[in-house]
């Protein structure tokens, strides 16, 4: 397996492209409508939020993912069109609109929505935009559709890897959004996949849901889960190779390479939370399942006193113990040793549940690079789990404090 360049539009025979249409009314330098066409039909698979509390764009999706095909998707930032009028009727417009520009059926369309709830959509942008954004279709479009997905995302978020599949190139490409909002399952977040692999729906639908609850599921911004959440994989089989009917070896190869796209892109919106000025990453090991792993991991990142105290730079260990306490997985805290680490090295603060003398301006050094790694052993089991957030600064409540007005 390879990292490339070229985003969602690395597989063959994908398109994209984004374009300001005025979904985001304050901000004409923002993109905000995005269009992802493949050339042929496309097996595709999706994850949707757990919220009980569902945007029209899930539902609408859901319904044209019944047969288990899609040949594109059309997506908006700037507005959830969650919880306000005529939302699911707008979110089926959309389709409309993306099909009679593309000569394709609105049902063959993947519909998704990101930001501001309650608030009706301004459709009539989105139908005013959507012939630019088929104009400008490309196979270099990647990066314009990633940045109009965008809300308050610092950066895109993006990536394509190769590997050999039957003794073909396939490739996998994708782009998301997420930045607040994020806690599992899953986030506010959108992810959209595409690949040129040969591949069944069962088998695309088994890898996405295989490879979903140990990637997004374990990232954890702000403990709020969004209305909105979608990753969907869109499979065009243009790679020819032979079709993956069930889990052989070409399956494992391909779920491998799955998983490594959406772990790149979960740690990409851990480490872009709002205000967020560094990554965590927390790793549970020696445990006694991985579900428990995953469970106290989950409590570390998700805790608003530990994100505080790496946003301080203060090896304020108690708290991931805290944490760890109230997390209802079982553990024994006389065994746990918790550690430290970044680029620039690491130090053990607590073995078998009690503090340790440490170099406290070493520990704060650790703590103030771009990410930070705390390491827990339980000293139980076997099994590990691997979960990310980021610290709690004051510009997370800056950005939320006023971004509906």
């Amino acid at each position: 397996m390879k990292q490339i360049t070229g985003g969602v539009t690395a597989a063959k025979g994908f398109k994209a492209w984004g374009v300001h249409c005025g979904v985001k009314s304050h901000n004409v330098d923002k993109k905000d409508l995005a269009i992802i066409l493949s050339e042929r039909e496309c097996n595709a698979a999706a994850v949707y939020t757990m919220n009980r509390v569902k945007a029209a764009p899930i539902y609408v999706t859901m319904d044209h993912l019944e047969d288990g095909t899609a040949w594109g998707v059309i997506a908006n930032s700037g507005n959830a069109n969650a919880c306000c009028p005529m939302s699911h009727e707008n979110a089926e417009l959309m389709c409309q609109y993306a099909a009679a520009a593309t000569g394709r059926k609105p049902g063959d369309f993947v519909v998704a929505s990101t930001g501001v709830i309650g608030q009706t959509l301004n459709v009539a942008a989105i139908e005013k935009g959507v012939p630019q954004v088929v104009a400008g279709l490309s196979a270099d479009g990647s990066d314009a559709a990633a940045h109009a997905i965008m809300t308050t995302d610092t950066s895109k978020k993006e990536i394509a890897v190769t590997l050999t599949v039957g003794g073909k190139n396939v490739t996998i490409g994708a782009i998301a959004k997420g930045s607040g909002m994020i806690h599992p399952n899953m986030g506010t977040m959108l992810c959209f996949i595409t690949t040129d692999c040969a591949i069944t729906h069962e088998m695309l639908s088994e890898a996405l849901h295989e490879t979903v609850p140990k990637t997004f599921n374990r990232v954890t911004v702000d403990g709020d889960t969004s209305t909105n959440d979608m990753c969907v994989v869109l499979a065009n089989g243009m790679a020819e190779n032979p079709q993956i009917e069930w889990k052989d070896d070409s399956y494992t190869v391909f779920q491998k390479a799955l998983r490594y796209v959406c772990e790149y892109l979960a740690r990409c919106i851990a480490g872009d939370g709002e205000g967020a000025s560094r990554l965590i990453t927390c790793t549970v090991r020696s445990a006694r399942s991985e579900e428990s792993a995953e469970r106290l991991a989950k409590a570390v990142v998700a805790s608003p006193l530990v994100k505080a105290a790496m946003f301080g730079s203060d090896a304020n260990w108690g708290r991931v113990l805290c944490a760890m306490g109230y997390s209802k997985a079982p553990f024994r805290p006389e065994y746990v040793d918790v550690k430290f680490a970044s680029d620039v090295g690491e130090v053990l603060v607590c073995q078998q549940g009690m503090g340790l003398d440490f170099d406290e301006e070493a520990a704060k050094s650790i703590l103030s690079q771009d990410e930070v790694i705390i390491d827990i052993d339980l000293h139980e089991g076997q099994d590990t789990a691997t979960c990310w957030g980021c610290d709690l600064t004051y510009d997370y409540v800056k950005i939320n404090g006023d971004y509906r007005t």
